[in-house]
């Protein structure tokens, strides 16, 4: 009896010993906004990177640098946004091909099949990543449309 209580005992503090605590490696976090964007003084980062994983605030269709729009409709804004993000990705190592989520705004959600007209040059059959729209009352700027993206970082 007294071993069965000593090896009771001994099995209570080992258990009382063990930390049931698991440590999680510190995140790493960096805000991303590029030159040309940082002369606009605008209020947001163009990116923010947690570990491997990058987010991407809302593209329009702007002229790199500039609040202008790319003329020509919604067709030229889309190809004008999707070449956005692409510069941002690829500022941050990665790239269109690594982008797990897309969420689109639409002044016009009648004008999504003009849309994805562009949007499936950039995009294609063996790289869709997953994908949200919804129609809005209104954009920055006037925009026809504005995208964002969340994106793996492999380099």
């Amino acid at each position: 009896m007294k071993n069965y209580t000593i090896l009771l005992l001994t099995l209570f503090l080992a258990s009382c010993s063990t930390s049931t605590e698991t440590t999680t490696p510190a995140k790493s976090l960096e805000h991303y906004q590029s030159e040309s964007m940082k002369t606009l003084g605008l209020p947001f980062s163009d990116a923010v990177i947690v570990d491997d994983i990058i987010y991407l605030s809302g593209q329009i269709g702007n002229l790199p640098g500039t609040l202008d729009l790319a003329p020509g409709g919604l067709q030229a804004e889309a190809k004008q946004a999707i070449e956005n993000m692409k510069a941002i990705l690829e500022a941050n190592g990665s790239s269109l091909d690594d982008v797990i989520k897309v969420t689109v705004m639409m002044a016009d959600i009648g004008e999504w099949g003009e849309f994805n007209q562009e949007y499936i040059k950039y995009f294609t059959a063996e790289k869709k990543p997953a994908r949200s729209a919804f129609g809005t009352s209104g954009l920055a700027l006037g925009a026809r449309l504005e995208i964002e993206c969340i994106a793996l970082k492999r380099k």
